[in-house]
Parts: C-alpha cells; structure tokens; sequence
C-alpha cells in the first residue's frame, strides 16, 4: 500500500501503521481510501482477533494534509461533498470493525488524528504526546470526526475544545477519556501490545457482540449524524473564513481574526 504498513502476528494481532513519516502522517485521499479499505477487510479476516492503528515516524497523525485541504478549497462543491463523505465513511467502517482496535500514539494527534483514535477502543499515548482539535484555527470545524469524538469525551468536553483549538497533554487527555493509559515512550509498543493481548482470552464472537451492544447503547451514530456532518462541513467551506483561514497557513501570515496580535 502507498500511504499504510501492515504486519501480522502469529497470535492474531494486525498492527496497521500510518506510513507518510515525512508528513507527520496527515491524512490525504489516498490514505483515506486505503484506511477505509483496510479497516473492512480486517473487519472481516477471522485471523485477525485484534487490531494495532499505530503512525511511523515522529507523529501519529498530524491531522489533514493541507495539500490536501488547499485542493478541497479550489474543488466544486460536489467535490468536496464526495471528499467528506469518503472521511465519513472510513470513519464508519474503523468503529464498525467487530473486534478490538487499540490505538499506539505518539508526537502530535490532530485534527483527523483526534478523529481516529476517537474510534479506537483503547488508547495508549506516550508521554509528551500532545493532541488538538486545531480546524476552527483554520476557519474549519472538526466536522466529520464530531460524532466519534463527542460519543468519546462527552459535549462538556468537546466544546470547549472544539472551540478553542487549544493543544492538550496525555494527562489532560485522560481527564477527557480520550487516552486510556499514557507511558513512557520507550515502553510504547509494549504496553500497547500488552493491551491487545488482553483481550486474546476472550472468545471471539462474543467480544464482537459485546462491542456491538456497547455502541448500540451508547452514542448512535447513523445516516442522519452522518449527512449533517458533512453538510456543516460544506457550509464552512463556503464561508469566507475557510479559504482565508487555509490561505493564511500557506503564506505564513495571521488570517484577519488574529491580525494585530
């Protein structure tokens, strides 16, 4: 794959590492696509009993790659709409998978990256890492990741950081339930496979059914959370604060709300 690694273990683990070191990880279209193709087929390979989402180099996941982000902000609005859909969609499919999926973090988890442990059952973060929901900053709402990142840390949470864009730590990040358990970063890998290893005891389809039960009583997430998402999505991008918030990063300036800091 162009944008993942993946390595199976003989014990039933799949470790699915982010592979774009040299972007600190973000989250393009072909990343994307092949997360949402990834995550079904582990969903469905009965070898596989747990799931590792982990990044190579000095970050997890630094959000969404602004290259990216710029070509959203010259495509046509039925472009955009495709885009996020497909966001929504990989999103869906990751918390859908009927077994356990742990996440192993590190350096910067942003944006999209927030995103994606949100849809993890367990989050294990090395110490230092830090976290941010930072799209308002860029005249952007964290749209699509919302439902999964809300059903995670609760509204009292969410908005204050949603708002704010404000960068966190592990410990504060496990004051909002977003991170189970922060290490030392030399004890990373180790811990998070101890964590996966816990739940090999189990039989199989009942840990499928019990993850099921726990999202069917908890948070729905459906169609309609979906649709709305994104629709708020396209209505940012059409505002006047998006291409001036984007526009700003690229030329290295303050957009106009920060201007005379």
């Amino acid at each position: 794959m162009e944008t993942l690694r993946i390595e199976h273990e003989n014990n039933g683990i799949a470790t699915v590492s982010l592979n774009r070191p040299a972007k600190r990880n973000a989250m393009s279209a072909a990343m994307i696509d092949e997360l949402a193709s990834t995550g079904d087929q582990l969903g469905q390979d009965k070898g596989v009993r747990v799931v590792i989402l982990a990044g190579q180099g000095k970050s997890f996941c630094a959000g969404a790659d602004l290259g990216w982000m710029k070509s959203q902000m010259e495509a046509s609005a039925d472009e955009r709409k495709r885009q996020a859909n497909g966001l929504a969609a990989m999103l869906y499919t990751w918390n859908s998978i009927p077994k356990p999926v742990i996440a192993r973090v590190h350096g910067h988890v942003f944006g999209g990256g927030v995103g994606l442990i949100s849809v993890c059952d367990a989050v294990i973060a090395a110490e230092g890492t830090l976290f941010g929901l930072t799209e308002t900053r860029l005249g952007l709402i964290p749209a699509t990741i919302s439902p999964y990142v809300m059903a995670r840390i609760g509204e009292a949470h969410a908005r204050r950081l949603f708002m704010s864009a404000r960068i966190f730590s592990v410990a504060e990040a496990r004051e909002f339930a977003l991170v189970t358990k922060g290490v030392p970063s030399e004890c990373l890998v180790v811990e998070a496979l101890a964590e996966a290893e816990s739940y090999l005891n189990s039989a199989p389809g009942a840990v499928a059914d019990a993850k099921a039960l726990a999202r069917q009583m908890g948070t729905p997430i459906g169609r309609r959370t979906i649709e709305y998402t994104v629709s708020q999505l396209m209505t940012r991008w059409e505002s006047d604060e998006a291409p001036e918030g984007v526009s700003a990063f690229f030329e290295k300036r303050n957009p106009w709300w920060v201007s005379g800091k």
